[in-house]
């Protein structure tokens, strides 16, 4: 099992930023996620991995394609109380669900 998390690479967010936005995305999908799921994965070790994506309607096409597959997922809007204006969409979590369905929405993108 795993999670993917794509995050925006046309918004300018900082190291920081970044890596709060993608804490976000994969604490509000596993809160999204059936118990027996929850307790696999994180006996499996919580695998993750970060992606890329170039915009915001890329995150919203991934979301639409995980939800038609049942996969738990959640979209993060920032705050703005930092570097980005309010309600700027950042980040997508797909899963935790089994490799082979959180690749089939997330396998064309690029590490980030």
């Amino acid at each position: 099992m795993k999670q993917a998390i794509v995050a925006r690479t046309d918004v300018g967010m900082g190291r920081g930023k970044l890596a709060a936005q993608v804490a976000h995305a994969s604490l509000s999908a596993y809160e999204d996620t059936g118990k027996r799921t929850r307790t696999q994965w994180k006996g499996e070790g919580q695998k993750k991995i970060v992606l890329k994506a170039d915009g915001e309607e890329t995150l919203f096409r991934l979301a639409d394609e995980a939800e038609r597959r049942g996969l738990p997922n959640a979209i993060v809007r920032d705050a703005g109380h930092t570097q980005l204006e309010p309600g700027t969409v950042t980040c997508l979590a797909v899963g935790p669900g089994d490799d082979d369905e959180v690749d089939r929405v997330t396998g064309d993108l690029s590490l980030y």
